[in-house]
């Protein structure tokens, strides 16, 4: 979906234990540019090229992707984008995400304790997807970070996407801003559910309280529009209901 001219949000759904999960990657791109924020689960790469096609942009196009943090439902597609371009695509994550996206440590989440769970599940989850889940938390994809931001810089060549630290989620977790556009791109900062947008999902935050501390960082930018990685869009009065998140949490902490 167009959100103004160069911003797009793309849908990608997958089958997950027999419901439809949906992620919300994002394309910019200018004449020289193309930029994907975050690409999906693993093993969707035509959807995603689908989706990508589908905003009137070449997949063949993209030029750099840019990671909010680690999750595996963001490294997603990654290697094999990069497997498959024909010209260098730059990789983009903040410092201290770099390492789990390398590959080179575990992603945080993915303790023996969640591996060990899989063995757990209802017996009504088939054997074949216990095993395949396992495989991936312990081989999940990875690709070189060639270059790391972090907040308040501005992306090089494209000066008006500003990078905002917002760790939480995850560690190193970060979020953008779009300036012609008002857009936040919160990744997992914020999450929309049944039309309203919240905070960080408490049962998937490593760190609850930073990540609710991190929306502070958000009160600098007159946002009209919100692109929460799950939920998709939130429009209308942004800001005043991130301070209400925030007036609320302080309440719950009294």
């Amino acid at each position: 979906m167009l959100i103004a001219t160069g911003i797009a949000v793309l849908d990608i759904s997958a089958s997950v234990l027999g419901r439809i999960d949906t992620v919300h990657p994002v394309l910019l791109w200018d004449e020289q540019q193309v930029i994907l924020v975050d690409t999906g689960f693993p093993r969707q790469l035509n959807k995603l090229r689908e989706a990508v096609d589908g905003c009137g942009v070449s997949f063949d196009t993209i030029n750099r992707i840019i990671l909010t943090h680690q999750d595996i439902d963001h490294i997603g597609n990654l290697p094999d984008i990069i497997q498959q371009a024909s010209t260098k695509i730059e990789v983009m994550a903040h410092i201290i995400e770099k390492p789990y996206i390398q590959g080179e440590q575990r992603i945080l989440r993915f303790t023996d304790e969640a591996i060990e769970s899989i063995n757990h599940m209802p017996d009504h989850v088939p054997e074949a997807f216990k095993i395949g889940l396992k495989a991936l938390m312990l081989n999940p994809p990875s690709a070189p970070v060639d270059h790391t931001i972090a907040g308040g810089e501005q992306l090089p060549g494209f000066e008006f996407l500003t990078i905002i630290d917002t760790p939480g989620h995850t560690p190193g977790h970060i979020s953008l801003y779009h300036e012609p556009s008002r857009t936040l791109i919160a990744g997992d900062a914020l999450v929309v559910r049944d039309g309203q947008l919240h905070g960080p999902d408490p049962v998937s935050t490593l760190d609850k309280l930073t990540a609710m501390q991190s929306l502070n960082q958000f009160s600098s930018f007159n946002i009209d529009t919100v692109v929460c990685y799950h939920g998709g869009l939130f429009r209308g009065n942004v800001n005043e209901r991130i301070s209400e998140l925030l007036t609320l949490n302080e309440a719950d902490l009294l």
